[in-house]
């Protein structure tokens, strides 16, 4: 670890004395530039990744004296990859600067790969407004090179982020696009439901039974094999405890779903919230009675 440490200081050193030295144009921006690659090489293998992130920052300068934005991008990509084990703000900002200049060059996709990777990053900090906004970024850019899969993802991540903000309409509009989009892809049929369940949880947070019992219809007429299914079964049971003002009928619809189908935790919190309003309003009834 010693000995690597040794070696990329000697070799950065070298690459601080080649840039302030005289040169022919380019030929010293080239040089350090290897000199640098070395450098940072070397403080990885020591695991000093914030030496090696600023290592890989200064190879991104040289290549962009040389004009080359491609290998600067890749270089600011490798910095945020140092950087990620210690700073997830300088990881960030590399992978920023990389962006840009992918999109300079017209690399859309690995643009969006790595808006991606910056909307990951604030999920980790659970930054969840930054991570919308990077997650919508990604997807709009994945969209626009046809790269669907991943577009979805993206928006599913949205969704799922929007309905914990209670943006409740903002996600149903990003589950519905999705499942009427995977209706007409016979690998992504399997999935329609699972999305108008999603769909259909979220309706049922705003609390309007006209809302969910019209989203229902719709979604028979979108997918008529919907109607016999388990999940649209719940969302009718839960529309009709809500409905009745029934709390304990709504435990019992979601106990016996949960014991085939076990819910994920984002269903589960929200179904809570479905259930704390359920109470408030049953309490509400007593009080009055």
């Amino acid at each position: 670890m010693g000995d690597q440490m040794a070696r990329g200081e000697e070799f950065e050193k070298k690459a601080d004395k080649k840039l302030s030295g005289w040169g022919l144009f380019g030929s010293k921006f080239e040089d350090a530039a290897d000199l640098f690659e070395k450098a940072a090489n070397s403080f990885k293998l020591a695991k000093s990744w914030d030496k090696a992130g600023s290592t890989y920052v200064k190879l991104a300068n040289c290549h962009l004296r040389l004009d080359s934005k491609h290998e600067a991008a890749q270089a600011y990509v490798d910095a945020a990859h140092c950087y990620k084990k210690t700073s997830t703000n300088e990881a960030i900002s590399c992978l920023c600067q990389a962006v840009d200049l992918f999109c300079d060059i017209g690399r859309i996709s690995m643009a969006a790969r790595y808006y991606k990777e910056i909307a990951e990053l604030y999920e980790s900090e659970a930054n969840i407004e930054k991570a919308i906004d990077f997650y919508e970024k990604a997807a709009d850019f994945f969209q626009g090179e046809e790269v669907t899969t991943s577009a979805n993802q993206c928006k599913q991540k949205v969704a799922q982020f929007a309905a914990q903000l209670e943006q409740y309409q903002k996600a149903i509009e990003i589950y519905e696009e999705i499942a009427r989009h995977s209706l007409s892809v016979n690998l992504l049929k399997y999935g329609v439901k699972g999305h108008l369940l999603n769909a259909g949880i979220c309706h049922l947070c705003k609390g309007d039974v006209v809302s969910i019992t019209n989203a229902l219809e719709r979604y028979q007429d979108m997918d008529p094999t919907f109607s016999g299914s388990r999940e649209y079964r719940l969302l009718a049971d839960i529309a009709a405890a809500i409905d009745e003002e029934d709390v304990a009928k709504f435990t019992d619809v979601v106990k016996e779903f949960d014991s085939m189908t076990p819910l994920d935790s984002w269903k589960t919190t929200l179904l809570l919230r479905v259930k704390e309003k359920l109470k408030a309003k049953e309490m509400e009834e007593d009080d009055l009675t």
